[in-house]
């Protein structure tokens, strides 16, 4: 998958990335999921196949950035 950073930031948390996580819903009904490398979330979060899975980057300073939607 090719990843477009928007910010420094988002490049910065994906580079220094520890976990990944795949978040779906708002507010109260949002799910999240950790997994160790990126291609686990993606992996994940195209199981549902509607483009709504959020991807984000976190590092071990607690870092994280939204990196993409699968």
């Amino acid at each position: 998958m090719q990843i477009s950073f928007q910010t420094p930031h988002e490049e910065f948390c994906f580079k220094t990335a520890t976990s990944f996580s795949v978040a779906r819903g708002r507010g109260a009904k949002r799910t999240r999921k950790l997994f160790l490398s990126f291609d686990q979330a993606i992996a994940h979060g195209k199981t549902f196949q509607d483009g709504k899975s959020m991807i984000y980057a976190i590092n071990e300073m607690g870092n994280n950035a939204h990196i993409c939607n699968v």
